[in-house]
């Protein structure tokens, strides 16, 4: 008879966890889950043997981090709604109207600082408001809601800046500026507001029963409802937020000017939506999320810069920043596209005629009942 030796249970266990935690290191640093960490390598090698003398200076990418902050806060005030599924396309104008409230607050109606900031973002917290009414209680989807409120709040600008003219308010501008120019260790107070703003919202959306809630709305929305979960409370709440957010970088955008400019802020919706539908392929699997947002936004800015210091000429932003969008959609809409685009493709099934039908007849059946 063949004696046999056994390994102990204790060390089966053991090489388990082992190999298990080897895997999901694995898994987290394969090239599909930080593709973008990859691609931030790549264009910094590009750029540094391409034009280093100007690439490289540290004043650059002082200015980079800066210029992207209120970007930053723009991507995270559409993340949070996307959660729960809901696209805000109302971005850019919702930063610009802050900005503009900022301007007239300042300048024609004097107000303090004091009221002046909080009073823009409460604002932004009714405008948000108001859109998740629209789009829960009127039940307009939020693709045509939120156009229908950036079309409100472009004329509103138009309104309280007398036709698109600039507003002045010089008297408080030296004060409010430093909200822009105040700086710790060389980095700029928006870049400290940023890092903690998307310290909060990640903490709320990876760690607390309220964000895991709020990714079962946008997951499964039937499915989150007959589990209990008050979906019509998560998406309104979910764009109070992002309204109230995208109101705080409106205020810091225009405290980098001494008059408000009308147009100031609309350009920020291409890149937030870029950088969110991109964000979504990095760290959490297909899940819309703060930090993959972010680092998206950044490493998108990077390679806009790079191309601009290279001699690029001024509309390779939109460029750059379409191109990137369309073909992070267009290989979401493959049918085997992997998981890390499953976000991209829950967020667009308005694209696909037959889910747009079934999803009108669940909502009439839902109403019926």
């Amino acid at each position: 008879m063949i004696p046999t030796t056994s390994v102990p249970t204790q060390d089966k266990t053991q090489a388990g966890y082992q190999h298990s935690r080897g895997r999901d290191v694995a898994r987290f640093f394969a090239f599909g889950n930080m593709s973008a960490i990859y691609l931030f390598i790549v264009l910094f090698v590009i750029f540094a043997l391409w034009i280093p003398d100007k690439f490289l200076r540290p004043q650059m990418w002082l200015a980079l981090i800066d210029q992207q902050a209120i970007g930053g806060l723009a991507v995270i005030a559409v993340v949070i709604p996307m959660v729960t599924g809901a696209i805000n396309l109302a971005i850019g104008a919702q930063v610009s109207f802050a900005a503009m409230l900022t301007a007239v607050f300042l300048g024609p109606l004097g107000l303090p600082i004091g009221i002046q900031f909080p009073l823009v973002i409460v604002i932004g917290l009714a405008v948000g408001a108001i859109t998740g009414i629209l789009v829960v209680y009127a039940r307009i989807d939020s693709i045509i809601a939120t156009l229908g409120v950036n079309s409100l709040l472009l004329g509103a600008i138009q309104w309280i800046s007398n036709g698109g003219l600039r507003v002045r308010y010089a008297d408080n501008a030296p004060d409010y500026k430093l909200l822009s120019t105040t700086q710790w260790f060389g980095v700029t107070l928006p870049v400290y507001v940023l890092v903690v703003v998307a310290l909060i919202v990640w903490y709320v959306l990876e760690r607390t029963p309220v964000g895991r809630r709020m990714y079962a709305v946008g997951f499964n929305p039937d499915g989150a409802r007959l589990a209990g979960i008050n979906t019509k409370s998560m998406i309104i709440w979910s764009l109070v937020a992002g309204g109230a957010i995208a109101a705080l970088a409106g205020a810091l955008l225009q405290a980098r000017y001494v008059d408000g400019d009308p147009t100031i802020g609309i350009s920020y919706l291409l890149p937030a939506l870029t950088a969110v539908f991109l964000g979504s392929t990095q760290f959490r699997g297909g899940r819309f999320n703060v930090w993959g947002a972010v680092v998206a936004l950044y490493v998108l800015a990077v390679g806009i810069k790079g191309l601009q210091l290279a001699g690029a000429p001024s509309f390779v932003d939109d460029f750059f920043y379409g191109a990137a969008l369309l073909l992070a959609v267009g290989i979401a809409q493959i049918p085997n596209a992997g998981k890390n685009f499953a976000g991209i493709r829950r967020a667009t099934r308005f694209l696909r005629p037959k889910e747009r039908r079934a999803a009108a007849a669940a909502s009439r059946s839902t109403g019926e009942q």
